[in-house]
């Protein structure tokens, strides 16, 4: 099944002028999710699990996220900086990655993450013009997969075409500067979101009978990934970091329905036992992502009633963790081919 390159939402239908944005963005991403929830016909939370599930996490991990210093490109100042706006441009794929060829012991994600850091060791980082240029087989070249298998072909074109989206981005936006992106969103992940999803394949956000769903997952890690790569400061010092929603995926969710608090209809689990892939913007698949940001954000809540501040930010990150345990391995889990996820 080809991912479907569609013509995205307009920006302005959901933020209005990028230049006056209004606050709320992130809120918009709850209020819709919340309400996909409630009309779901294939998924249900176990909302009475909510406070027992909450109290089984640790909130030691919760609280303390960290990103791998070996496999990421860390402490490098603008070239840090320039990893992860690249990184996340090209954090999709899962719906391909039981096709790629991965490094000894890592997920797929990980093979891509340290596939670009190995390259950024050994050659220094890619400026915007070179992203702008890439063809196939240069991505191919980078992370180290075989063009000769069709699904992985795909993605490599499709990574192709998101990084030079990117580096055509900043050249005719932002003097071809990775901080001229930062430095406008002015401390605001919301304004960076914003930003990011001014290009198509990260305008992530699908219709759900006459309800536009937006999650924007690529464009919201990027600004909780500077924030931890920059301790908070410079690049990653936003005010507004709290108000970050879960990262839409397909891991997160998973773990949720392992650990029984998402619940999924016969037919829709059968098929992904099957590993059938499941079409990216079909209601199944917009209310397993959307189950899993409510679900989050009731547990965010049932935290706070027990006097925890926790983000969805910080439980997205102990779940995410928590999918790489063999356990939820050894289980299928949806698979979309898309560039969201």
């Amino acid at each position: 099944m080809i991912a479907r390159l569609r013509s995205p939402l307009p920006v302005e239908d959901i933020l209005g002028d990028i230049s006056d944005m209004k606050p709320g963005l992130f809120d918009r991403v709850r209020a819709a999710c919340k309400t996909v929830a409630e009309r779901a016909a294939h998924i249900q939370i176990d909302e009475d699990r909510i406070p027992a599930y909450a109290a089984s996490l640790s909130i030691a991990q919760i609280v303390s996220p960290e990103l791998h210093p070996e496999r990421h490109y860390l402490g490098c100042g603008d070239d840090t900086l320039a990893y992860f706006l690249t990184l996340d441009t090209v954090n999709f794929g899962s719906g391909y990655f039981p096709h790629l060829r991965k490094r000894p012991g890592m997920s797929g994600y990980f093979t891509i993450a340290s596939s670009l850091t190995a390259y950024y060791r050994a050659h220094g980082p890619l400026s915007a013009q070179n992203l702008s240029r890439l063809t196939v087989e240069d991505c191919a070249g980078i992370f180290g997969q075989d063009l000769e298998v069709d699904p992985v072909c795909e993605l490599m074109r499709l990574f192709t075409t998101a990084l030079n989206d990117l580096g055509g981005y900043l050249l005719d936006r932002f003097d071809g500067r990775f901080a001229g992106l930062v430095e406008a969103a002015g401390s605001s992940a919301e304004r960076l979101v914003g930003l990011l999803i001014e290009m198509p394949l990260y305008n992530d956000a699908e219709r759900y009978g006459d309800l536009e769903v937006p999650f924007y997952k690529r464009a919201q890690i990027t600004a909780a990934d500077l924030y931890l790569a920059f301790d908070g400061e410079g690049y990653g010092g936003f005010e507004d970091l709290d108000d970050l929603t879960m990262f839409a995926d397909n891991l997160v969710p998973h773990v949720l329905r392992v650990d029984g608090m998402l619940i999924y209809e016969g037919d829709l689990l059968d098929r992904i036992n099957a590993e059938e892939l499941i079409p990216l913007g079909s209601p199944e698949e917009i209310e397993i992502r959307a189950c899993a940001v409510h679900t989050v954000e009731l547990l965010v809540e049932a935290f706070r009633k027990s006097g925890y501040r926790v983000t969805a930010m910080q439980l997205d990150h102990l779940l995410w963790n928590r999918g790489q345990q063999p356990h939820y391995k050894a289980r299928p889990r949806h698979r979309t081919r898309c560039t969201f996820y």
